[in-house]
């Protein structure tokens, strides 16, 4: 192992746990990553490798039969992953951020019910947000859920569903006016609900349907997709938290951590690059020697190392924020922000470094460069993250008087 992306201050547990997913990762993901990405294949053998690891309940607490670990020990975890191939962190983030909203808001029901399941890789969390006409304005959900007796009925249709297909539980963003009068901010009349649902694509519930797959020109292999609701019936006792009106809070919790998660999905990504630039300017020769001997590649190189090692101290710091009970809305959108601008810059330079080779199939950076723009978009576009840095710094350097 090189000397980047070191993190300091962790205890043997943490780098027992981290040692196993990289061995895993180098075994089980990067030597077939590429031959299944290029199929767009669902990656089920690694899969049930991470459930064997127990890492889908990673961050479950023990009493529902996780793992309990921090958010600093997932986020190395999904470095080591993304690393290998970024659709496998992918499977998992979704899962997390669905089994971390539960955690923090269910009732003690949901809890029993989900949790335990969840951890160990039985039940599998997608969440959903995204609608066709609407991107980062979350106030503009059209999704509607309407009270009937003991239940919800919804409707509407949603968007980037990761794990649409594959999952077995829902965390669905909707409108609801219950309670709340015309005129309420739309963010105040919004619910969570947990959707139970067998995997699969086309009806797969009366008022359920998940249509096939999109295809994307990257970030293969995960299933995603689509997801349209047709009086859906919903129990009432599916309401996250047992109340309506506080589904936008509980979906920004959930999404704060997820960026967290796509900085260390960039981190991993841009390492992985790394290795692969530096390794090929070792192997390929020009004018009688390596091209790593060449000043230009040099200079680039120096270039990816110091991306991804800030990158790194950036996406280990938000964590750390984070597991300190510490608002960390600012750390994890600059770390977000920082490490997918850098992850597409490496990969580039990765890229350029490979010369035409680069653009050939057979070589892995030409995955890793169809790969990357995926996390200028996830969980938040750099415009969004920029507001939200923006934002809190006027909040912290405000001028009194």
């Amino acid at each position: 192992m090189g000397r980047l992306a070191q993190t300091d201050g962790l205890t043997d547990v943490q780098r027992e746990i981290l040692a196993t997913v990289r061995e895993f990762v180098d075994k089980e993901i990067i030597p077939v990553a590429t031959e299944l990405e290029h199929r767009d294949e669902y990656p089920t053998r690694i899969v049930e490798g991470l459930k064997e690891l127990g890492l889908f309940g990673l961050m479950i607490p023990e009493e529902y039969g996780g793992l309990g670990e921090s958010l600093l020990t997932y986020a190395l975890c999904v470095e080591e992953i993304a690393r290998g191939w970024m659709s496998v962190s992918g499977i998992i983030n979704t899962h997390f951020i669905v089994a971390y909203m539960l955690k923090q808001h269910g009732t003690r029901e949901q809890k029993d019910h989900f949790l335990p399941r969840m951890a160990a890789g039985e039940v599998r969390g997608a969440f959903s947000m995204s609608e066709p006409g609407l991107g980062s304005d979350v106030s503009a959900i059209t999704s509607k859920g309407v009270r009937d007796g003991d239940d919800f009925l919804l409707t509407g249709q949603k968007m980037w569903l990761t794990n649409g297909g594959s999952s077995t539980l829902v965390a669905v963003l909707c409108r609801t006016d219950e309670g709340h009068p015309e005129g309420t901010a739309p963010h105040k009349s919004m619910t969570t609900f947990l959707i139970e649902k067998e995997p699969g694509f086309g009806q797969v519930k009366p008022g359920l349907t998940i249509p096939g797959k999109i295809e994307k020109m990257g970030y293969k292999g995960v299933d995603t997709t689509e997801l349209i609701m047709d009086g859906l019936r919903v129990p009432a006792d599916r309401v996250l938290g047992g109340a309506t009106g506080r589904g936008f809070y509980q979906m920004m919790d959930g999404v704060e951590v997820g960026r967290v998660n796509v900085a260390a999905r960039g981190c991993g990504v841009a390492q992985r690059a790394f290795e692969l630039g530096v390794s090929y300017a070792q192997q390929r020769h020009t004018f009688g020697k390596a091209i790593a001997q060449h000043q230009a590649i040099q200079f680039k190189l120096a270039e990816m190392a110091t991306k991804v090692e800030a990158a790194h101290a950036m996406m280990v710091n938000a964590a750390r924020k984070k597991d300190s009970g510490q608002r960390n809305d600012l750390e994890a959108g600059m770390a977000k922000y920082l490490a997918s601008e850098y992850c597409k810059e490496v990969v580039e330079d990765a890229f350029r470094i490979h010369g035409g080779y680069g653009f050939s199939k057979e070589y892995e950076i030409e995955r890793l460069y169809r790969e990357a723009p995926m996390l200028l978009i996830g969980e938040g576009t750099a415009e969004i993250q920029k507001m939200i840095i923006g934002r809190r710094l006027l909040e912290d350097y405000r001028i009194h008087g």
